[in-house]
Parts: C-alpha cells; sequence; structure tokens
C-alpha cells in the first residue's frame, strides 16, 4: 500500500493537474465512479488505478474496480491520507484511475460522418468548465464531434472532464493550429461555417433561413474576445441570438447549447419525435 504522497506515483499522478505534464506524460486523470464507468463502456483502457477501499460506500466501487483490473490497469492501493490528497471532492469515492490522451485528428471526424451533420468548432475557449458544457451539450444533440482551435483550454483539464460528466469519452474531440486547412477541410466536405455572434446573421429559429441547415459546423468564440478576426475571415454563415434585454453577451455555453438544439429542430425534429414516442 502507498502511504506517503512522496511516493513517486503519486508525486506523478499529482503532476497531472498542470497540462505541460499530461502532454509529457500523455495521459490524464480521471475521478468520479460514473465517468470512471463510463469510459470503460466507451473502450477506453486505464492506466494506473489508485484506490482506497476506506472510501468505497454501497457495491458500485467494488465493481468499478474489478472492472477497471479486468480492463488492464495496474491496481495501486492507497492509504485513507494519500486518497485525500490526490482527490479533488471533499469526500472522495475511493478511485482514480489515469487514461491515455484521446487524440483524433479533424480529418478522423470529418471522415466518420454520415448525411447531414453538426460539428462543433471552438475559437481559442480558456474557460474549462465552458468547454466540459459543451462537449456534454455536443454528445446531447448527437454532434459528430468537437474541434478545438489553438490556443483552446485543455479538453483533459480535471474542470473540463468533469464538466463533460463523461461526454469526454463518448464524442471525438480534435486540436488544430491550422485554420485554413481546417476550413479548407470543411468547406472540401460541404460544410456551411456559421459563426455565431449576438449582432449578425439570422435567428436560428428562421426556418428560411439555411445557417444551420445540413451540414453544419458550428463555430463559438472566446469568452472575452468573440470570433478572433481570422475566423471571421472564413465564415460562410451567420447566426445570432437576440439580446432583448441589457445584457450584453450570452455565456458561450448557454448561446452554444441553444444554437446545437436549433440545428436539431432544422434537421432532426421528425426523427426525434419518432425515438421519443410523441
Amino acid at each position: 500500500m502507498i502511504t506517503s504522497t512522496k511516493n513517486r506515483k503519486i508525486v506523478e499522478l499529482r503532476k497531472l493537474s498542470q497540462r505541460k505534464h499530461r502532454r509529457a506524460q500523455n495521459r490524464f486523470a480521471v475521478e468520479g465512479l460514473q465517468l470512471l464507468t463510463m469510459a470503460l463502456d466507451n473502450g477506453h483502457a486505464p492506466l494506473d488505478v489508485f484506490f482506497c477501499e476506506e472510501n468505497f460506500t454501497g457495491e458500485t466501487a467494488p465493481a468499478l474496480l474489478a472492472r477497471l483490473r479486468e480492463a488492464g490497469g495496474t491496481l495501486n492501493p492507497v492509504s485513507q491520507s494519500v486518497m485525500h490528497a490526490i482527490s479533488e471532492r471533499d469526500t472522495p469515492q475511493g478511485i482514480i484511475a489515469t487514461f491515455p490522451l484521446i487524440t483524433v485528428s479533424p480529418e478522423e471526424i470529418l471522415a466518420a460522418q454520415l448525411g447531414n451533420a453538426l460539428l462543433l468548432v471552438l475559437d481559442r475557449l480558456q474557460d474549462p468548465g465552458n468547454l466540459g458544457t459543451l462537449i456534454r451539450t455536443a454528445d446531447a444533440v448527437g454532434a459528430g464531434g468537437v474541434i478545438l482551435l489553438e490556443p483552446c483550454v485543455d479538453p483533459f483539464d480535471p474542470k473540463t472532464v468533469r464538466g463533460s460528466m463523461g461526454s469526454l469519452f463518448n464524442i471525438p474531440i480534435a486540436q488544430t493550429n491550422d485554420l485554413t486547412a481546417l476550413t479548407d477541410l470543411l468547406r472540401g466536405e460541404n460544410y456551411k461555417i456559421t459563426g455565431a455572434d449576438g449582432y449578425q446573421g439570422d435567428l436560428p429559429w428562421d426556418m428560411a433561413s439555411e445557417a444551420l441547415s445540413g451540414r453544419v459546423a458550428l463555430v463559438l468564440g472566446n469568452e472575452a474576445r468573440g470570433l478572433s478576426l481570422d475566423v471571421r475571415a472564413r465564415l460562410t454563415h451567420w447566426v445570432r441570438l437576440p439580446l432583448l434585454g441589457k445584457a450584453e453577451s450570452l455565456n458561450v455555453a448557454i448561446a452554444g447549447g441553444v444554437l446545437m438544439y436549433q440545428w436539431v429542430q432544422k434537421n432532426r425534429w421528425i426523427q426525434t419525435r419518432w425515438m421519443l414516442n410523441f
């Protein structure tokens, strides 16, 4: 049993709170029984698994630990004091596991899309909570993937992982700093590159608008600056949400959620009604 926070494995694990160390070690940490279950359900193989049975309650944690072992994880029992030191929870659930970084390219995401598809393109976002929420919403609406324009907040930041509520394991995420190559690729696959702005473009519920119809790459801007000038120059369509009160802007995750569900209404409403038995 590991009883010291100075243990080499514990030191390396705690470093994963920083992006440079996640990249150097090519792995990230996941905590939470639900998130770990979703990772396994989607075929992600664990690396190191740190556990403290004294923190287990009920039957979920022991069963999950057995699954992590069967999936190839190396089990590392730790003392309760060590678990509290490595956990980001006030009340640890007793298991933290590391997984390899999940890397795909924009080309791989586009190659997997059939028919009408929605892709989410995020222009240099900086808040991990916003990114996690947007990943979760993109997963909920059945989007084909999320593409991050760098420099962007790390999708493997602990706050992003938690905010995604496991959707990080369900939907492909790509990172790129080549805007020209990305937009050329999208245009070559007949995507509308639709930017969201508070002051220009079509209203999303205008059924005559083409901005959210068919194959759409919905582009959302940075929390403070909005869409960058280089991104604006590559857009083909605009869409806006009206600001009817005194607020100057909407939170990017809120705006993105509304617009993604407007895409669903335009492109999948008949299918969605059938699925929900309306």
